[in-house]
C-alpha cells in the first residue's frame, strides 16, 4: 500500500518516522497564473461566474497557496452574490477582499498589525517575539507560524538573532517613512 502524508510542519516529526518514509518531497507555493487556474476551477465547481481579472484579483492575494485561494473565493461569492450580481468581477474581489481586510499583497488584518506594532512601537526593531505578540494581542505561536512566514517570505520582516526587524519593504508597503540612522528610535539624539 502507498501512505501519503502532508505536514507543512515537517520539522515537528520525530527524526525516526521522517527517516522511514520512502520519499519526501517539498511543494513550491504557486504562481499566481497557476491559481488563477484553481480559483477558475474552483468557480465551476461552485457555480459562480467568474472573470480573468476577478480570478487574478483573487489569486494574487492567496500567498501562492490554493487553499488559500478557495477560502478567499468562497467569500469573494458570497460578497457577489448578496452585494453585486453574483459575477466575481475584479472589482468585486476588491470590495469583497477589502471587506475581509486582505490587501493587494495578500496580507490580512494580523498581518498588518504585526508589520504596524514593529514599525510604530518599536521603530522596526530589533524586538523579540513574545513583546511582538503582547502587542497584538496574539499568542507568540499564532505570530510565529500563521503571520511570520508569509511576512519573511515577502521580504517584508526578518528573524534575527536579536530579535524581528522590519525590512525596507515593511515601511513602503504600509506607506511610512523608516527613522533616520542615529534619530530618536535608536534612543540618541538625531540633528536639530
Amino acid at each position: 500500500f502507498t501512505l501519503v502524508g502532508a505536514t507543512v510542519r515537517a520539522g515537528l516529526l520525530p527524526p525516526p518516522l521522517r527517516d522511514r518514509f520512502g520519499f519526501t518531497a517539498h511543494m513550491e507555493f504557486y504562481e499566481p497564473t497557476e491559481l488563477e487556474r484553481v480559483v477558475h476551477r474552483s468557480a465551476r465547481l461552485l457555480e459562480v461566474e467568474t472573470t480573468s481579472e476577478g480570478a487574478a484579483e483573487v489569486a494574487g492575494r492567496s500567498r501562492g497557496t490554493p487553499r488559500i485561494a478557495n477560502r478567499l473565493l468562497r467569500r469573494v461569492r458570497d460578497y457577489a452574490q448578496v452585494r453585486a450580481d453574483g459575477v466575481v468581477t475584479r472589482e468585486v474581489a476588491e470590495a469583497a477582499l477589502a471587506v475581509y481586510e486582505v490587501d493587494a499583497r495578500g496580507l490580512d488584518r494580523l498581518d498588518r498589525a504585526v508589520l504596524e506594532a514593529l514599525l510604530k512601537l518599536f521603530g522596526g526593531g530589533p524586538v523579540g517575539l513574545s513583546t511582538l505578540a503582547v502587542a497584538v494581542g496574539e499568542e507568540r505561536e499564532t505570530v510565529a507560524e500563521v503571520a511570520e512566514p508569509f511576512l519573511v517570505r515577502e521580504g517584508l520582516l526578518a528573524r534575527t538573532p536579536r530579535g524581528r526587524v522590519a525590512m525596507p519593504a515593511a515601511w513602503e508597503h504600509l506607506g511610512l517613512v523608516p527613522p533616520r540612522q542615529g534619530g530618536p528610535a535608536d534612543g540618541r539624539e538625531g540633528p536639530h
